[in-house]
């Protein structure tokens, strides 16, 4: 875009932040390494100045490189909080503008952690990304097993599909989810994220590594977060982001986090006080509906914990 007093800018969009240096992929195709302009970067902000899936106006320099000169407002986005200084918590943006986060825990090796899964499915809630819910790794289990450790989620709405990047279960039918979107693949470390991106999309070669027997935990293979373009005529984009263990919930009001529990949002008016916590006061229709098996005591638990700090387990 051509500016009378300056410049000639162009859009494109954040597919790789490392260190500081950023690649555009630009609205005609090119590829231009970036990186931020010295004003931008004296702008104090609570989050990440850009991050991948961020639309951006680049100025070409003349050494072929690009200095980003603007980052567009974003539609969206999926955050965790990491540590900042003096015991304060910052935000962490893991991916700007995504129309669809791809939650994947395996069915073994490592098991599934329920409380974890829970909190992947809030941060999505609060994001407003919707979530696909992707069970890897039913090739070490029966069909039966697999879907008895996920029906709670299916019972609630949620998506979930089975796959296997090993015998090639359902990679189809999350290619044809993923197609046309930019997508977040996430889940935690070791449940085969980088591997089901190679099934998909042969020739990527993402590294991928082993999980730790002593630890039945993953050991981390992604390092920085990349937009990787789908191939085929719908196009498309999927995140690889590195493994989290631990997801801290970015800012999420106590107040609204009862909310991001879908099941929950039908018993919320049914409470005799407005600012109920759903933990101790009388008459609350979420405690209700957990007494009356209409809500899962295991997800009111989740909430539970979530809201009081207690996530061991």
């Amino acid at each position: 875009m051509p500016r009378p007093d300056g410049p000639t800018l162009l859009p494109g969009l954040v597919l790789r932040a490392r260190s500081g240096f950023y690649t555009i992929r630009t609205d005609d195709g090119e590829l231009v390494e970036s990186r931020l302009r010295g004003r931008m970067k004296k702008e104090r902000q609570a989050s990440d100045l850009a991050v991948i899936g961020d639309r951006v106006s680049v100025e070409l320099l003349p050494d072929g490189t690009g200095a980003i000169a603007a980052v567009e407002p974003r539609t969206r986005r999926f955050s965790r909080r990491q540590p900042g200084p003096r015991g304060s918590w910052r935000e962490d943006v893991m991916v700007a503008n995504p129309d669809l986060v791809a939650i994947v825990f395996s069915c073994d090796h490592p098991p599934p952690n329920p409380r974890l899964i829970d909190r992947f499915l809030v941060v999505a809630e609060y994001s407003e990304v919707p979530p696909l819910l992707v069970a890897n790794k039913v090739d070490l289990v029966t069909p039966d097993a697999a879907a008895a450790i996920f029906a709670i989620y299916r019972e609630i709405g949620y998506d979930v599909i089975f796959v296997s990047a090993v015998t090639g279960t359902g990679i189809e039918e999350l290619r044809a989810r993923l197609a046309g979107r930019l997508s977040i693949v996430t889940g935690p470390s070791g449940v085969g994220k980088s591997t089901l991106l190679n099934a998909l999309q042969p020739g990527l070669q993402l590294a991928t590594a082993e999980v730790s027997s002593a630890l039945h935990k993953g050991r981390h293979t992604t390092t920085h977060a990349e937009l990787l373009p789908i191939e085929g005529a719908t196009g498309g984009y999927v995140a690889d982001t590195p493994g989290i263990r631990e997801l801290g919930l970015w800012q999420i009001p106590p107040t609204e986090l009862a909310w991001c529990f879908p099941e929950f949002r039908p018993h919320l008016g049914a409470c005799a006080f407005n600012d109920c916590t759903h933990l101790h006061e009388p008459r609350c229709g979420l405690r209700a509906a957990v007494e009356d098996a209409a809500v899962s005591a295991e997800r009111y638990d989740s909430y539970r914990r979530m809201l009081t700090g207690d996530l061991a387990g």
